[in-house]
């Protein structure tokens, strides 16, 4: 009776456990009183939680206190084949599945389910035969659970007749049955068969539709996927943060709010992938009105503002002009990771807090948090914006001495804005020629910006001929050379320019603006009337 009050409360702490240091709270409990020698259910609840956390560091752990039981059963097995199934390494979901064949513990009906789950996983289909063999030996050919995986495995390997055989054969198939080939399809990208598939299914549940829209959304085919979305008897959170992401890929933001507010009005709760993708769209519309009242629906509802949600919050308010906010949000943020620093770090340089940004990515370092590329772009860009030459340059060797990161054209781009920002003409136009011709335009169109800005004509012309010269047809350099001599009152010059430009048959992109009044974003394009989004 003892024994059995407090086994229970250990139990319930294993099952209750979100990281890996509980779990071994938990295991150092069950091995100071005895329970995991004693109690194979007890050490299960160890194994169980890599089902669920299938990282490399919990697999491992699983898989150590595996090895420690002495009697495992048939649910330890599966409990790890599981989890392998899932994760990066399926193959040793089959080390262990030929384990379990050599006894005394053989495999029942769900470790054929897991392991052939891997195989699909693997792209092993001799493997996915073999085992198909063995299950038809045992008569479980036909068992709902192992046929439906089964038609997976050969549809992943577009073995698509086999698969559509085994499924035609079933007596007793369900909605999952159908949807294991209509996964199959879209996973392998073919979208096409996928649909007419889907149009003769007999059964069909709000997954099978996901599916329809997310194969669509894959292919960047977003009308059809609208059109099944539209026409959804009924959707779930997936269904709306589909379609919801195949606006934001499109940059179509102003779609996005509107989806948002048909989500709510239909009483759909959204989920932290909803709202980063809502904010992120407040954030490229600069709709700040929008983008505070998500942050008091986020208070209102409880949901907390860290990880991804806290980094979406920090860049609206950063891009809608709001850095105070923007602080605020990071400040209290009880969970930070490196999204989040770098998007507080790319708020402080954009609006201008260059030795901020730098401050900020000293605390960072101090925190123990390791920059990425993300990071130096941002601390780069910072220093750009706030002309903190020296600084800049110390930054870059940071990033390649001590961090170890091989700088791309952002990096470059960042040096090179900095060292025209100050009137280094001549060193980034040296820079800029050591970069390799595909990425050179922006870098020139970055130093014919600066050398517009410091008058320097004769500099301005050579960079303007390298531009014209990887791309004759693109507007920038003539632009930007007609903007330097414009400022310089060479008129005849600016006429000259705008002249080639026409008798080439070269336009000017037209600039855009946008503001939000009253929840409308106004949208001004040069030269054209003015565009209502009402959002």
């Amino acid at each position: 009776m003892i024994g059995t009050i407090s086994q229970a409360p250990i139990l319930s702490f294993a099952e209750m456990a979100t990281s890996i240091s509980e779990i071994q709270q938990g295991h150092a409990h069950l091995l100071k009183t005895g329970l995991f020698y004693n109690n194979t259910f007890a050490s299960n609840k160890l194994i169980s939680f890599a089902v669920t956390n299938p990282d490399p560091v919990t697999l491992s752990y699983a898989h150590s206190v595996f090895t420690h039981i002495t009697n495992p059963i048939s649910f330890s097995y599966n409990s790890l084949i599981r989890a392998y199934a899932n994760s990066r390494t399926p193959q040793n979901a089959l080390f262990l599945f030929h384990q379990m064949l050599e006894g005394p513990v053989f495999p029942d009906k769900y470790s054929f389910t897991f392991v052939l789950k891997a195989c699909a996983e693997l792209g092993g289909v001799q493997e996915g035969r073999q085992i198909h063999g063995q299950v038809l030996k045992l008569g479980i050919g036909f068992d709902v659970f192992v046929a439906n995986t089964l038609i997976h495995v050969y549809g992943k390997s577009g073995h698509f007749g086999v698969a559509r055989n085994l499924l035609d054969r079933m007596t007793n198939r369900d909605v999952v049955s159908w949807n294991a080939l209509l996964s199959a399809y879209i996973e392998t990208g073919f979208i096409r068969l996928a649909r007419s598939f889907f149009d003769e299914m007999k059964e069909r549940n709000v997954e099978s539709w996901n599916f329809m829209i997310s194969g669509y959304l894959s292919t960047g085919l977003l009308e059809e996927a609208r059109s099944i979305f539209d026409r959804m008897p009924v959707k779930d959170v997936v269904s709306w943060n589909a379609i919801i992401t195949g606006y934001a890929h499109t940059s179509c933001f102003d779609e996005v709010l509107v989806l948002f507010e048909d989500m709510l009005r239909e009483e759909v709760k959204p989920d932290n992938c909803t709202l980063v993708n809502v904010l992120s769209a407040c954030a490229h519309l600069g709709a700040l009105g929008q983008g505070e009242w998500i942050h008091a629906y986020i208070d209102k509802n409880g949901i907390g503002t860290n990880g991804f949600v806290a980094t979406a919050l920090v860049d609206m308010y950063s891009k809608c002009g709001n850095i105070g906010k923007a602080l605020n949000v990071f400040r209290n943020a009880s969970q930070k990771d490196i999204s989040t620093w770098n998007s507080i770090i790319v708020g402080l340089g954009m609006h201008g807090f260059g030795e901020n940004a730098l401050e900020t990515f000293s605390k960072m370092l101090a925190k123990g948090f390791e920059p990425n590329e993300v990071t130096f772009i941002a601390v780069l860009s910072a220093c750009s914006r706030a002309g903190l030459l020296n600084e800049g340059r110390h930054m870059f060797q940071l990033m390649v001495d001590d961090f170890g990161i091989q700088p791309t054209i952002e990096h470059y781009g960042c040096m090179v804005d900095l060292l025209g920002r100050v009137g280094l003409l001549e060193e980034a136009f040296n820079l800029v020629k050591t970069r390799p011709l595909k990425e050179a335009p922006v870098l020139w169109e970055s130093l014919l910006s600066a050398c517009k800005n410091h008058g320097n004509v004769e500099m301005a012309e050579q960079v303007a001929r390298k531009l014209l010269e990887l791309n004759p047809q693109d507007s920038a350099g003539y632009v930007q050379l007609s903007n330097t001599y414009a400022a310089l009152k060479r008129w005849d010059d600016v006429s000259n320019v705008r002249r080639k430009m026409k008798a080439l048959n070269i336009n000017k992109v037209p600039g855009c603006s946008m503001i939000e009044v009253d929840g409308v974003v106004h949208e001004f394009l040069a030269g054209e009337g003015m565009i209502l989004e009402q959002i």
